[in-house]
């Protein structure tokens, strides 16, 4: 009985962590329905910062400075989502109904 006391919580984090995924996966499902474009962008500046990530380092200083423009676009978008989120028309203001 101890034994199968020590195993649930192994059985139960892969079960947790799809919940939590699938909980993270529809919040950002709705957020990218009002704003695609943006969503959009955001993503593609994550995959090229990841990229410039693991770039050869020898580019005279290039790939660090682009990585900080990136990071720089980045936060501008997120602060631009944030906005559009803040100052809904009155029509965006009804309620998400699938």
């Amino acid at each position: 009985m101890l034994k199968i006391r020590s195993t649930l919580p192994k059985r139960l984090f892969p079960v947790l962590l799809l919940t939590a995924g699938l909980l993270v996966g529809l919040a950002g499902g709705l957020a990218a329905a009002r704003q695609p474009h943006m969503e959009n962008a955001l993503a593609a500046l994550q995959t090229a910062k990841a990229e410039l990530e693991r770039a050869s380092r020898d580019k005279g200083g290039h790939r660090v400075k682009a990585i900080r423009l990136i990071n720089e676009a980045i936060l501008e978008v997120r602060k631009g989502i944030k906005y559009d989120d803040e100052h809904l028309s009155p029509k965006e203001r009804q309620p998400y109904r699938p």
